[in-house]
Order: C-alpha cells, then sequence, then structure tokens
C-alpha cells in the first residue's frame, strides 16, 4: 500500500533521488531544504515500504501585491509506480493545504508543451487551464504551459465564474476548465495521513 504522507527532513534525500530519476530539470538539496523549512505544509511524498516513490514540491509565491497563489516546483512519480493516481493524490493533498492553510485564490505550475501524460493529469484529471505559453522557458528551449487550477472556496462567485471560463488564444487568457474530475484510486484520509489501495 502506498501512503501520502507529508515530507519530513529525512525524505529529502530521497525526493532528490527520484526527482533525478524521473525529470530533466534538477535541484540541488538545498532547494529541497528551502521548500521544506519555508512551506513545510506544502511537500508531501509517497511512500511504499519506507521508500519514497514520488513527491510534489510546492510553495507559495511571495510577491506581495499579488492575489495569494500557490505553485508547484516539481512532481515526481517513479515509473514503477505510474499509472496508479499517485500523482493525483500528491497534487490533491498539497492543493488542499494551499487552500486551507494559505487561503490561495490559485495553483499555478509550468508543464512541457510536449508532454501530454502531464498536461493530461493536469487539465482533464485535476481541472487546470492554460493560462498562458512561456516561450523557452526550459532550458533546452522547449516551450512550456503555464496552467492554473482556481480555489472555489477563496474566491467570489463572480470571479471563480471569470477565471474558469476564459478562454486561451494566444494573448494570456485562461482556456475553459472541465470541472469534472476522475480518479480510480481508493483513498483514505486520517490524520493527515492518505492511504491508497493501488
Amino acid at each position: 500500500m502506498v501512503t501520502i504522507t507529508p515530507a519530513q527532513p529525512y525524505h529529502l534525500l530521497q525526493m532528490q533521488h527520484t526527482n533525478l530519476l524521473c525529470l530533466p530539470e534538477n535541484y540541488q538539496l538545498k532547494y529541497y531544504l528551502y521548500h521544506s523549512l519555508t512551506w513545510p505544509q506544502l511537500l508531501y511524498v509517497a511512500l511504499d515500504g519506507g521508500k519514497v516513490v514520488g513527491y510534489v514540491l510546492g510553495k507559495m509565491d511571495e510577491d506581495e501585491g499579488k492575489e495569494r497563489h500557490g505553485h508547484i516546483t516539481s512532481l515526481a512519480v517513479l515509473r514503477t509506480h505510474r499509472k496508479r493516481g499517485i500523482a493525483t493524490m500528491l497534487m490533491r493533498s498539497t492543493q488542499r493545504r494551499m487552500a486551507a492553510v494559505f487561503k490561495a485564490q490559485y495553483v499555478s505550475l509550468h508543464v512541457r508543451e510536449s508532454n501530454s501524460a502531464a498536461y493530461h493529469l493536469y487539465n482533464e484529471t485535476l481541472g487546470y487551464v492554460k493560462y498562458d505559453k512561456e516561450k523557452g522557458y526550459y532550458a533546452d528551449g522547449e516551450d512550456a504551459w503555464d496552467m492554473r487550477c482556481y480555489f472555489q472556496e477563496n474566491m467570489e462567485e463572480d470571479e471563480y465564474q471569470k477565471a474558469i471560463s476564459r478562454k486561451w488564444d494566444g494573448n494570456n487568457n485562461g482556456e475553459a476548465v472541465d470541472e469534472s474530475s476522475t480518479n480510480d484510486a481508493e483513498e483514505e484520509v486520517t490524520d493527515g495521513v492518505e492511504k491508497m489501495k493501488v
């Protein structure tokens, strides 16, 4: 059974190792430590037998004067544990904390334009919408979709409806969101720890 739980300092090395195995965008250990010390509520790991098999690294935007929002810095799940709903559970855990603890209005992330599997997860399963395209965002020059998921509970109803109904047309306008989401994994929540039967 895979357990989704808040990350602890002793998970950071395994999180970094998972990142190195899964993603071309890699971070030094001090980056994970910074996130852990600054936003400990927004880091989650997926554990299988005590081994980290996935993680999500979230943070809050520190830009004063903007609406409160979170950002997903990194999400990774080992290939051996994909297609089990683990990434969905990691993302939802962090998103719930962003909305409840920090009163975020939305969460943003970047995804490679060519990464159709990740785009499907974010758009179809989690309800993210395209907000903008960032040319040459990645080190290799690939473009990124800037995507957002809005938290209705922290927005006025008219603001929320306006945000989710915008169509992305290449001029920084969001694409309409489909409110339905699917998740085949069974979920059990107990004292902040989520367990999934996979």
